[in-house]
């Protein structure tokens, strides 16, 4: 065992220390006018001294651990589907039979499952947005966000301010969107990598701060309340019109007011907008601009010397994916009823680029399936709420350690000529 290997091992040991000290080890509580400065209980230093010891091994044998990682199986995903042929014929069938029991599954189940399946899909929305820029593109964007923030805060001040529909703010709240991304996307034209990461998380935290102290028009910390819900042809889904001249949904069909109409209606309007998103990106990858992203990922300067122009494409993708957060962002203001600066914090652009790299970069259903479980997984283990970030964060590193192209990489379409 090399001393180079001791030494990192030492240093990771000591920043971990260092931080869990800072974190968790002294608190900072008020003894009347004063602070106090406090220590951790002995169990918490008990957890702090089992994390530095993992952090301290983990590096000392690194190498053994990657082979051992190495020898865990990976399932082939590739192997368990039909010949290509054969796939291509069920496609359409497998999608369609998909959508039937998408549309018929929220009559089966509890209100509180179609209500988490809703939030699954923005955030499906919201991964396949950002799988255009940073899956496809190539650009690291760390404030997408902000674009979500966009799409949330302009259905919600037209909605409010001119009484505009849903319907009619949801194409306007994707535009806005990307004209946001847009102009995002000239600061960025000579920019890659960390940079271009330090420059979209500057953005992100410029939007929020901004709706955060524009509180004339946006309402500030306090944020916008009683946003209107989505109607269906005027038919309004509570228990009395809120507006004349519309009619309430039970009312209409002359059943019993019930308030699951309201969350399976929005279900449905969600599966409509993720179906339209991937239909779209679908079209996207397979025409030149899809194309064109793919080249500019694998080589930039390859892409340069093709001929093709770096700043269109830049700029395609970050509108194209702005709006796509702003669909997001309009429906899920649509679904809350209220909004503020909080809800779009950067905690919220880390999640979605996770599902990102988790799901696949560039892959669609790899991203689908990566915003299936880091939806659903910490609703399943909310008694360990308290530790839901630590147990995200071991996530992370198990899976880029165990399969670092995501759960399902992106497999691309190729010919081969017969010898």
């Amino acid at each position: 065992m090399s001393n180079s290997k001791f030494y990192n091992a030492i240093f990771a040991a000591g920043i971990t220390l260092i931080l869990a000290c800072l974190m968790i080890g002294i608190k900072l509580d008020n003894e009347g006018a004063q602070l106090a400065v406090k220590g951790a209980t002995a169990e918490q230093w008990g957890w702090i001294g089992l994390g530095i010891a993992i952090v301290f091994f983990s590096q000392l044998f690194s190498s053994q651990i990657d082979a051992m990682f190495g020898k865990i199986p990976k399932p082939n995903l590739g192997a368990m589907l039909p010949e290509e042929r054969k796939m291509a014929t069920l496609k359409p069938w497998l999608i369609a039979a998909v959508v039937v029991i998408m549309l018929i599954w929220p009559f089966m189940v509890s209100r509180g499952s179609v209500d988490l399946a809703t939030l699954t899909l923005i955030y499906i929305m919201l991964g396949l947005g950002l799988n255009i820029v940073v899956g496809l593109a190539g650009l690291l964007d760390l404030g997408f966000v902000a674009f979500y923030a966009v799409g949330a805060y302009t259905y919600a001040l037209l909605s409010e301010y001119f009484g505009l529909s849903f319907w009619a703010c949801l194409p306007i709240s994707a535009g806005m969107a990307a004209l946001f991304g847009f102009i995002l996307g000239f600061p960025v034209l000579r920019l890659r990598g960390d940079y271009l990461a330090i420059v979209t998380l500057g953005f992100g935290e410029i939007i929020r701060i901004l709706l955060n102290n524009w509180s004339a028009v946006t309402g500030g910390p306090s944020g916008i309340s009683g946003i209107a819900k989505p109607t269906l042809f005027g038919l309004e889904f509570t228990r009395r019109a809120k507006e004349e001249g519309n009619v309430p949904f039970h009312e209409f069909l002359g059943i019993d007011y019930s308030s699951s109409y309201k969350v399976i209606f929005l279900y449905l309007i969600a599966v409509l907008l993720v179906l339209f998103v991937i239909y779209v990106i679908n079209r996207l990858m397979r025409m030149p601009i899809g194309r064109a992203w793919e080249a500019l990922r694998d080589d930039e300067i390859a892409c340069r010397s093709l001929g093709l122009n770096r700043t269109a494409i830049k700029l395609s993708a970050f509108t194209l994916g702005a709006s796509t957060a702003g669909f997001a962002g309009s429906f899920f203001a649509a679904r809350q009823g209220f909004i503020s600066p909080e809800s779009f914090i950067f905690i919220e652009s880390a999640i979605i680029l996770a599902i990102v790299v988790l799901g696949g970069m560039g892959s669609q259903v790899g991203v689908i399936l990566a915003a299936i479980v880091m939806t659903i997984l910490p609703e399943l283990a909310r008694e360990f709420s308290e530790y839901r970030m630590l147990l995200f964060g071991l996530l992370m590193v198990l899976m880029m350690r165990w399969r670092p192209e995501g759960l399902v990489p992106m497999k691309r379409p190729h010919l081969e000529l017969k010898q």
